[in-house]
């Protein structure tokens, strides 16, 4: 690992032997304007905060940059309950010896690697289903206007969608827009 970026908030500083032999570069950063600096370049953000403050150094750092994030905790301040509701990528120990924190690093990178990609699918699906809904809507404005079944509708916007080399959920969001238009 390159670069990782240790935000230092409000805890007594620990050994952190461990975590520079994971990385060529260990920056650290105590509040918001010194992370700012170092995030564009760090591999991964670990936050050496309490607990309470756990979620809104998260929003802070992902509003600067999505990275993957793991939570530096003192022995003593393992929570009871395992739902934080945090969206961490991984927990380290400072009792950790540098083999430990390799293997939990390299595991938080994966997680953030797999909570990219389903935010990205459910984007796509979302977006299925907004240009579905596009495509009903228009289908039964075909139906209505040009006195044809649902088959010939999707044929119709399908075709249409082709000579205008446009994906059929845009000709179907027109056609519905302008048909709330002229009758809205």
């Amino acid at each position: 690992m390159k670069s990782i970026l240790l935000l230092e908030k409000g805890r007594p500083p620990i050994s952190l032997h461990s975590l520079q032999q994971n990385c060529k570069t260990l920056h650290r950063a105590a509040n918001a304007e010194e992370a700012r600096k170092f995030v564009g370049d760090a591999e991964v953000v670990v936050l050496h905060v309490p607990m309470d403050a756990l979620q809104g150094w998260q929003s802070t750092i992902a509003g600067m940059r999505r990275v993957p994030t793991l939570w530096l905790c003192t022995d003593g301040a393992i929570p009871k309950n395992i739902d934080w509701g945090y969206t961490l990528d991984g927990v380290l120990f400072g009792s950790m010896n540098s083999l430990e924190m390799n293997v939990a690093l390299g595991w938080g990178q994966r997680v953030f690697q797999q909570r990219k990609r389903w935010a990205e699918e459910r984007e796509q699906l979302m977006q299925r289903i907004e240009e579905r809904k596009w495509i009903d809507q228009a289908k039964a404005v075909l139906c209505e206007i040009k006195g044809i079944s649902e088959s010939e509708a999707y044929d119709f916007l399908r075709k249409q969608a082709m000579n205008e080399r446009k994906r059929i959920g845009d000709v179907s969001a027109s056609i519905v827009k302008v048909y709330q238009l002229i009758h809205g």
